[in-house]
C-alpha cells in the first residue's frame, strides 16, 4: 500500500515489461477476435516524468531514456520487436523527448481495437483515484478498487475466452513470492488457456526458482522466464534487474526476446555484470 510506481516510471523493470506486454498484445491483434487484459496492479497509467516524485530518483533516465538516445543505431530487427511499445511512448511525446511515460494501462488501452477490453485493478487510494480519472471515461475499460489477488479469483475466465494476465507486484512484503504463486495459480485454474505475464525483481534466484517449481506442481504448464540486467545486484542502489515468468506465451515472443534482450543488455548496461537470459522453464 505504500508504493508509488512514479518513482521507478520508465525504469529499466518498466522497459522489460513493456516491451514483452506490447509484443503479447500485437500477437493477440493477429486474430479478429476481442481480447481481454486483467492489470491486477495497475497504479495510474500515466506518468509525468517532470513531475518532482519521479525527478526524485529519475530512475527513467537509465530506462526508457537510455533506449531513446540509442534507438537510432539499433538493427532492424531490434526496431520491429520494440516498435510496438515505443509508438506509444513516442505518441505520448509528439514533440520528442520523454516527458509522459505509459504505465501498462496506458499501453494497453493504445494499442486495444474498438472490440478489446481492460479491466484494471488498484489498492492504494491515491492510485485508484488517479487510475478512475484517467481511464473511468472509456467505455473498453473497467476501473476497480480490487486487492489483486481477489481479482485473480474474481475476474477469471473472461467472456472473450482469450487475452492476457499482467501481475506486476510491488514486492514490499515479505511473502510476496508465496502471495504471488497463490494468486498465479489460482488465477490459472481459472483460465487454463490465458496468457499469464509475471513480472518480478531479480534478487534471490533461489526464490525465482522455488516460484517456479511451485507453479510447476501446481500443473502449470508452458512457461517461459526472460531476464534483464544492467549490473551487479545491490540492495543499497536501484533496482538493476528484473525478470518476466510468462505461462502460455505466444510462439514469437522467445525470438523476438532474443532479438531484442541482448541490444537492450548492452544498452543499458551499467558496468560487470550485465546480463540477458531466455529460457523455457516449464515445458509444454
Amino acid at each position: 500500500m505504500n508504493y508509488r510506481h512514479i518513482y521507478h516510471a520508465g525504469n529499466i523493470g518498466d522497459v522489460l515489461k513493456h516491451v514483452v506486454l506490447a509484443n503479447i498484445l500485437k500477437y493477440l491483434q493477429k486474430k479478429d477476435g476481442a481480447y481481454r487484459v486483467l492489470d491486477t496492479h495497475a497504479g495510474i497509467g500515466l506518468y509525468d516524468l517532470t513531475s518532482e516524485k519521479a525527478q526524485k530518483t529519475g530512475e527513467w533516465q537509465q530506462g526508457v531514456g537510455k533506449v531513446l538516445e540509442n534507438i537510432d543505431a539499433a538493427s532492424v530487427q531490434v526496431k520491429e520487436v520494440l516498435a510496438p511499445w515505443l509508438e506509444t511512448v513516442e505518441n505520448l511525446n509528439p514533440g520528442g523527448g520523454v516527458q509522459f511515460y505509459p504505465g501498462s494501462p496506458e499501453i494497453a488501452c493504445m494499442l486495444a481495437r474498438k472490440q478489446d477490453r481492460l479491466t484494471l485493478t488498484e489498492l492504494h487510494p491515491e492510485d485508484f483515484e488517479e487510475l478512475k480519472n484517467n481511464y473511468g471515461g472509456d467505455k473498453k475499460v473497467k476501473v476497480i478498487a480490487l486487492d489483486a489477488w481477489l481479482a485473480l479469483g474474481s475476474f477469471l475466465p473472461p467472456k472473450e475466452r482469450r487475452g492476457l494476465v499482467l501481475i506486476d507486484p510491488a514486492f514490499e512484503v515479505e511473502d510476496e513470492f508465496k502471495r504471488l504463486a497463490e494468486g498465479v495459480i489460482r488465477g490459472w485454474k481459472r483460465w487454463q488457456t490465458g496468457t499469464f505475464a509475471i513480472w518480478y525483481p531479480v534478487k534471490n534466484q533461489r526464490i525465482v526458482n522455488q516460484l517456479i517449481a511451485t507453479l510447476e506442481e501446481a500443473g502449470i504448464r508452458n512457461a517461459v522466464k526472460l531476464e534483464l540486467s544492467a549490473g551487479q545486484i545491490s540492495d543499497d542502489r536501484p533496482m538493476k534487474s528484473s525478470g518476466m515468468l510468462v505461462i502460455n506465451p505466444p510462439w514469437t515472443l522467445t525470438r523476438d526476446m532474443n532479438t531484442a534482450l541482448p541490444w537492450l543488455c548492452q544498452t543499458l548496461s551499467q558496468g560487470k555484470g550485465a546480463e540477458w537470459s531466455v529460457k523455457q522453464v516449464i515445458a509444454e
